[in-house]
């Protein structure tokens, strides 16, 4: 697995989100570049790294912050082979998996992600999972991966919620604030 992607995956959304609210103060974020309105807890911070999805070296753009022990986050590339799409959101779910320990992969759980306006591919999906952080801390993960077709080009994008156990009421506003542009 391709070690950039890899550490993109874990040290972003660490990295990058420092300086938020502990409040859940959730407001509208816009982003325009990758046609999506996204709806955050606190205030977002962002950044962009090159990273290979699947062979392909892609700017991978994230926005996302830190709130009442929750870390949230949204990615998202384009992608110049639409073909490839699927082998590439399932390369980039197996980079997150693969930094949540040696079991997390096994004990994930998928369900199918095909809201209006997603492209149907069977590598669009919702996934819970227990792991651990890199400091050994236990850590619940909801993530979607999904792809859209966006003007001429495919778009690929990751939403992510990170807590110590499972917080719905943290991750289902964060989810259904996803809206499409």
């Amino acid at each position: 697995m391709n070690r950039t992607l890899t550490r993109a995956a874990v040290a972003l959304p660490l990295g990058l989100l420092l300086g938020c609210s502990p409040a859940l103060n959730w407001r509208t974020v816009p982003l325009p570049e990758a046609a999506i309105t996204i709806t955050l807890p606190c205030k977002p911070d962002q950044a962009t790294r090159m990273v290979e999805l699947a062979g392909t070296p892609v700017e991978l753009a994230m926005t996302g912050c830190d709130a009442d022990g929750a870390t949230l986050a949204v990615s998202h590339a384009a992608l110049a082979d639409p073909s490839q799409a699927g082998a590439a959101l399932t390369h980039w779910r197996a980079a997150v998996l693969a930094n949540l320990g040696p079991g997390a992969v096994s004990a994930a759980t998928d369900t199918q992600y095909a809201p209006p306006g997603v492209l149907p591919l069977p590598q669009s999906v919702r996934t819970v999972v227990q792991g651990q952080r890199a400091d050994g801390s236990a850590v619940s993960v909801q993530g979607v991966w999904f792809a859209r077709a966006v003007g001429p080009q495919v778009r690929l994008y990751h939403a992510v919620v990170y807590t110590p156990k499972p917080r719905a009421e943290v991750a289902e506003p964060f989810f259904s604030g996803l809206a499409f542009q």
